[in-house]
């Protein structure tokens, strides 16, 4: 027993490494994962504390577990075994399938990146581009809704800043999911908005399997309490107008709910810009009918090295207004018991409060008067203003005036202003957002 062996150094140093695994996969690692868990159970309960809504134990449990208890759940299952029968592979096979869609879905919550970073950066961001207002907000029904119930906030989408200004919007309320599209799989802005809670979705498949497996995710999650933000038109607008409607995820929350667990409330929001920072983008693709974003890299980078001149010579002026406004909130309850489980029927609902609540800011206020192109006094741009803004034309005629001229999209001629000829469609997209406002007026008075 006190014998020597011999063994090539090659063969010493591969036990070595074994045994080092071995060590750290039994002892060291698991000591880690329990401090870190310690650590951050810590820091979710300082954040509960602060917020209206506290983060629920789905939003915290470990990505590895949530992706288990969804490619198990029954109702994946049926929907692995209905794959493998019509697709004519091996149940095998399609579980497989499935845990690379659950994997792709599930998202890995870290407290510490959105409260110590998101809402940090979220907040410098829209202070820093625009002077933020939240016109309206129904502070009472919205300080009624039951704490227990989920909260999902549906809202129209007219930039990529929407989801910068709701996520510091809501920083004193609760940590939002979001749905985000295949824009966000790069490495490493992936890992990044997966860390904060977002989960990806595949807009345009056609794949059972994975809207299956997608709709009860989106289903766990409402159940478990996770408060949501969602744009049901699906993308940005290219015209500046509220665009229809689509019912994929509202649909998978109305189906998948259960009338004998907690309610779920939709909260319309409203936003609109002064300035969208992609107009002249998303007008391009409106024209050409196509929703592909031709942006240029080199035009990106001189955008961002202009903003940083400006910034450094200190001549830098913010982008007017983003404004953002609460409509009155509809409880799952008493929609269901009144219309019956139709997310068509909903989704038409919650756009229609959108459009009641959207923000009159100056400069679609004055794109609105001067879209049909008449040459106009600052007189009679006040006085039409007034048909859509009644208690606030007088001070946001001029502020709108002053923004389109500094843009160049009109300009000054003798006896009033006038849109210049190759802007038409720049203002049109402004005035859109709030033309259903003037139609109203305007039925109104007849």
């Amino acid at each position: 027993m006190s014998g020597s062996i011999e063994i090539p150094i090659w063969l010493f140093l591969l036990i070595l490494a074994f045994a080092a695994i071995t060590f750290a996969s039994h002892f060291l690692f698991p000591s880690v994962r329990w401090f870190l868990r310690r650590r951050m159970e810590r820091v979710v309960a300082r954040i509960n504390a602060r917020l209206e809504r506290p983060i629920h134990p789905f939003k915290l449990a470990r990505r590895t577990d949530m992706i288990q208890r969804l490619v198990y759940d029954p109702q994946v299952t049926e929907a692995i075994v209905d794959y493998a029968r019509t697709e004519g592979v091996r149940e095998d096979v399609a579980f497989e399938k499935a845990r690379d869609y659950a994997r792709e879905i599930v998202p890995s919550f870290s407290a510490t990146a959105y409260f110590g970073f998101a809402i940090r950066a979220a907040r410098w961001l829209s202070r820093s581009l625009y002077e933020v207002k939240l016109i309206r907000k129904d502070a009472g029904a919205i300080a009624e809704i039951d704490p227990e119930a989920t909260v999902v906030y549906v809202i129209n989408h007219r930039s990529n800043m929407d989801y910068v200004l709701v996520t510091y919007l809501a920083a004193e309320s609760s940590a939002l999911a979001y749905a985000v599209g295949e824009w966000a799989r790069v490495w490493p802005l992936s890992g990044l908005i997966r860390s904060m809670g977002a989960y990806f979705i595949r807009r345009k498949s056609r794949d059972d399997l994975y809207r299956r497996v997608l709709a009860r995710y989106v289903a766990m999650a409402t159940a478990g309490g996770i408060n949501q933000a969602m744009f049901p038109e699906g993308g940005l607008s290219l015209t500046g107008e509220l665009a229809t409607p689509r019912v994929g995820l509202l649909k998978y929350i109305v189906d998948g709910w259960d009338a004998e667990g907690r309610d779920v409330v939709f909260v319309p929001v409203a936003l609109n810009y002064d300035r969208v920072l992609e107009d002249r983008v998303l007008i391009a693709a409106g024209k050409s009918g196509e929703r592909r974003f031709r942006g240029r890299l080199g035009e990106a980078l001189a955008f961002l090295g202009r903003h940083v001149w400006l910034r450094i010579t200190g001549r830098f002026r913010r982008f007017g207004c983003a404004a953002v406004s609460f409509g009155p909130p509809v409880t799952m309850r008493d929609f269901v018991r009144e219309r019956g489980r139709k997310p068509e029927a909903l989704a038409t609902l919650l756009m229609g409060r959108i459009a009641q609540v959207m923000p009159v800011l100056a400069v679609p206020l004055v794109a609105q008067v001067l879209r049909d192109g008449a040459m106009r006094s600052e007189a009679e741009i006040t006085r039409a203003a007034r048909q859509i803004a009644p208690d606030a034309a007088e001070d946001l005629v001029p502020l709108g005036l002053k923004a389109l001229l500094s843009r160049r999209l009109i300009r000054e001629v003798p006896g009033g202003y006038e849109i210049l000829p190759d802007q038409a469609d720049a203002v049109t997209f402004y005035a859109n957002s709030i033309a259903h406002l003037d139609q109203e007026h305007a039925a109104a008075a007849q």
